[in-house]
């Protein structure tokens, strides 16, 4: 009788195990396929664009968000590639103080950022649209738009972009994807077209910086640029100021 049982418990943790291999095997080979995606930027190379980061901001975050854009990073020459990925980088690092930080430090500004005029309001509060992420998203219009693009209620959770580290990710390249701001074409058509780094600072800081509007701010970004291309043995071409 024990040996009967035995031999029963032992055909159902094979069968067991069985299941737990198939279910893992997709697992695994999701993982396997994120690291194998050709990135234009190595993990490796992550690290040493950023050796002071929070932990928050995970270079497999970066991956997990980047598969909800596949033309970023993946249009044109090897040359290009590697140029929009260091102009995108450099943008993230001049925000975020090379990845430290995941909020706005300046709490005084925070109500500002809540635009009452819009229909749908701020109804997480009027203090909860401040800067957040990979590249600062602010007011209460971008929340709004990020989410419905990312199918996440962030207008009404906007606390999503600083405690998920995909989130952070995918809400600055929604932005850089699909954003003009302030200039006239977003950061990943400035790159792609050949317009020049110039034209992504004004698509997230127009003559906040440019036109002589805080030249050491438009140096500061241009000089991570330049950092940035030289690690991924890029040249970074024309028209690196605004």
């Amino acid at each position: 009788m024990l040996r009967s049982r035995s031999r029963t418990m032992l055909a159902a943790v094979a069968a067991l195990c069985g299941l737990l291999f198939t279910a893992a095997a997709p697992v695994q080979a999701a993982s396997q396929a994120r690291h194998s995606s050709r990135f234009a930027v190595s993990e490796a190379q992550f690290e040493r664009m950023f050796p002071n980061r929070n932990s928050f901001y995970t270079y497999d975050g970066l991956l997990e968000a980047a598969q909800a854009y596949p033309a970023f990073a993946h249009t044109g020459s090897r040359t290009v590639r590697n140029q929009e990925a260091a102009a995108f980088l450099a943008n993230v690092s001049h925000e975020t103080g090379g990845l430290f930080y995941v909020r706005a430090q300046n709490e005084a500004t925070y109500p500002i950022f809540c635009d009452a005029t819009q229909p749908y309001g701020c109804p997480a509060g009027t203090s909860a649209y401040f800067g957040r992420g990979a590249i600062m998203l602010s007011w209460n219009s971008n929340y709004k738009a990020a989410g419905d693009a990312l199918g996440l209620d962030l207008l009404n959770n906007p606390w999503l972009v600083e405690t998920d580290p995909a989130v952070a990710w995918m809400t600055a390249l929604w932005y850089w994807n699909t954003q003009t701001g302030p200039g006239t074409m977003t950061g990943h058509d400035a790159i792609t077209g050949g317009h020049g780094f110039g034209q992504t600072i004004w698509s997230l800081n127009g003559t906040t910086e440019c036109n002589g509007g805080r030249p050491d701010q438009v140096q500061h970004r241009v000089d991570l640029y330049l950092t940035f291309t030289r690690i991924l043995h890029a040249k970074p071409g024309a028209n690196l100021t605004c």
